[in-house]
């Protein structure tokens, strides 16, 4: 089963118990502050699960793209991806328990569906503690349900109770909708290593049980002092990974030799090229080096493909950190063969967008990925070859190591992959005094929780509206949005232009978006099909698919019938442009090729 035919089984099933497809939303968040990616399929629709109705209704489905780096250092085993597509259908305040595990149990087992042999099929679910109790209505559930093929679900042998880190799902911020869950394995049948305890278990470690799926229950809300409340409507939030179950089922139907997701056929083909690549006797961490180069490039691939460019702060530079370390993998894979090095990196493009790009459209313009990229690259040589004539010799202090990561963005990995000797110690003092002001910054910076849409933030965003509506009136129908974040300090918007902008120019889109919040300008809404947003010329970006039916928020004079903006958007927004005060571009800057950037705030 390709990942294509997978995604597509997947919301059909779903479709035909009433569920409305959601498109995919950027990896980027546009107008969440406290989130640096989308991590998961619930993300862009936490509000929806805090109560506010949403336009397609209260059943969804979505194949969502996603990316996290907090267990960057596993990556390369079965399960950790820092780019990764999530599976993912909800519930908002409609079905709950008994519908979730049954559907979950029949897309699954069903032969209509994945057939999965329901013998091999083993559940865990959350045991209780101070917060929640025990969840005995899931196991029942369960065993009912297996009952149905005539299993027996008893509770420590095919069902089994964790703790609050096992079978619980929290928010990525402090705040927010969370619950219990209950998780679906496979038995691989592996044999068991007594290394990792006495008996087998569906989270033993020893990899006989393999995660396909997540049911969350969403029926609490995480306060700022840690403390839980009931939502006010009770959501079921699932999670299945996709190069997980493409892995399973490829393994199940003998293709590959174990359900391991680098060698199915979302890698296969890069991986060969650059194994084909490989000169010598590299033997050691050969295996693990390639894994990375094939999940850090791509990551990157996506992030470039979305507008983003590296840099040195926040998502910029966490994606400079995956272009460098999978360019470091390559270069001691193919021992520094630069000519080879770039081809590869050329055939790892061409290959995301071969595999992806009729699913996710921004892949079809492989270009721009490319000049970033390669931009960036050169960037890297240059900073290496800096490095190298600053500190001639091999062997550093402590202090002069730590200078290489933070001035010249080498990580302590690199450091060591390029023969770099140093005090250890007084590098993780001068480290760990670094990170307790970045800690703390960064705790500032995304404060709050998802669900916290802040005035500031919401202001922002209405903002952006009117921001695109003026680039196009000054500069041209040609200017369309590429991207755009927001924190509650600022807006940054990206958009299509060739040249950067005159000062001239930046005082005309100024001076009329604040004409636009003097007018105090009506902002308002509507819901309806996609096909008559279009007729009404309404704009949509970011290249995405839309679903069927959407918002369409117009931002005009209420005696008029002519809107200064009218945006396809799933809002907040303020009612009236009066409450903006004044708007204020800061900087104006490339951020691609044929892309500019601006950056703005209300005074």
């Amino acid at each position: 089963m390709t990942g294509n035919e997978l995604r597509q089984k997947f919301i059909d099933f779903f479709i035909s118990q009433g569920h409305k497809e959601i498109p995919s939303v950027s990896l980027v968040p546009e107008d969440d502050p406290t989130i640096l990616f989308t991590p998961a399929g619930m993300s862009p629709l936490v509000r929806y699960l805090m109560g506010k109705p949403h336009p397609l209704g209260k059943r969804l489905c979505s194949v969502q793209k996603c990316l996290r780096t907090d267990d960057i250092n596993e990556v390369g085993d079965l399960t950790h991806f820092t780019f990764f597509e999530m599976l993912g259908n909800w519930s908002l305040g409609d079905y709950f328990k008994e519908k979730a595990i049954s559907w979950s149990f029949e897309f699954l087992t069903d032969k209509k569906w994945l057939g999965f042999d329901p013998e091999k099929i083993y559940i865990s679910v959350f045991g209780g503690d101070k917060d929640a109790p025990k969840d005995t209505e899931s196991i029942k559930i369960w065993q009912e349900v297996f009952k149905k093929v005539k299993i027996e679900a008893k509770e420590g042998q095919r069902i089994f109770t964790y703790p609050k880190k096992d079978n619980w799902w929290g928010p990525a911020s402090q705040t927010g909708p969370c619950g219990p869950s209950t998780e679906m394995f496979y038995d691989t049948g592996q044999p068991h290593d007594k290394k990792f305890g006495p008996s087998c278990h569906p989270n033993c470690d020893c990899g006989r049980f393999f995660e396909i799926w997540n049911d969350v229950f969403m029926a609490y809300n995480k306060k700022a002092d840690e403390s839980f409340e009931a939502l006010k409507q009770k959501n079921v939030d699932t999670g299945m990974g996709l190069e997980r179950v493409v892995a399973l089922t490829e393994w199940l139907e003998g293709k590959i030799d174990s359900p391991d997701p680098y060698k199915t056929h979302l890698f296969y083909n890069l991986k060969s090229e650059v194994i084909n690549g490989i000169k010598g006797k590299l033997t050691e961490g050969r295996e693990k080096r390639i894994r990375i180069f094939l999940d850090h490039s791509r990551a990157a691939t996506f992030l470039l493909a979305e507008g983003l460019n590296p840099g040195n702060k926040d998502r910029e530079y966490i994606l400079r950190r995956l272009v460098r370390r999978a360019d470091d993998q390559l270069n001691v894979l193919l021992q520094s063969n630069k000519r080879e090095v770039i081809n590869i990196w050329k055939k790892s493009i061409d290959f995301c967008s071969s595999e992806y790009s009729s699913q996710y459209k921004e892949l079809k313009n492989k270009k721009s990925v490319e000049i970033e990229l390669f931009k960036e690259l050169e960037k890297y040589d240059k900073t290496i070859k800096a490095a190298e004539k600053m500190f001639k010799t091999k062997k550093l202090s402590g202090k002069q190591a730590f200078k290489l990561t933070s001035s010249f963005g080498l990580s302590l990995e690199q450091l060591k992959e390029k023969g770099y000797l140093f005090d250890q110690k007084e590098f993780k003092k001068e480290f760990e005094k670094h990170q307790e002001i970045s800690r703390k910054g960064m705790k500032q910076k995304f404060s709050g929780g998802l669900q916290d849409q802040s005035e500031q933030v919401v202001k922002l965003h209405t903002a952006t509206h009117l921001l695109h509506a003026s680039l196009r009136k000054i500069l041209g129908d040609h200017v369309r949005q590429v991207g755009s974040n927001i924190t509650s300090e600022r807006l940054r918007f990206d958009f299509t232009h060739s040249q950067p902008l005159t000062d001239k120019e930046i005082k005309q889109v100024e001076d009329l978006v604040n004409q636009q919040i003097k007018k105090n300008l009506k902002v308002a809404y509507k819901t309806m099909s996609l096909k008559k947003a279009q007729s009404l010329g309404a704009l949509a970006f970011f290249g995405q698919r839309y679903p069927d039916k959407v918002k369409v928020y117009s931002i005009s004079d209420p005696g008029s019938e002519q809107s200064f903006s009218l945006e396809l958007c799933g809002g907040p927004h303020v009612d009236f442009t009066g409450k903006l005060g004044k708007f204020k571009i800061k900087k104006e800057e490339s951020c691609g090729a044929g892309k500019r950037r601006i950056y703005g705030l209300l005074e």
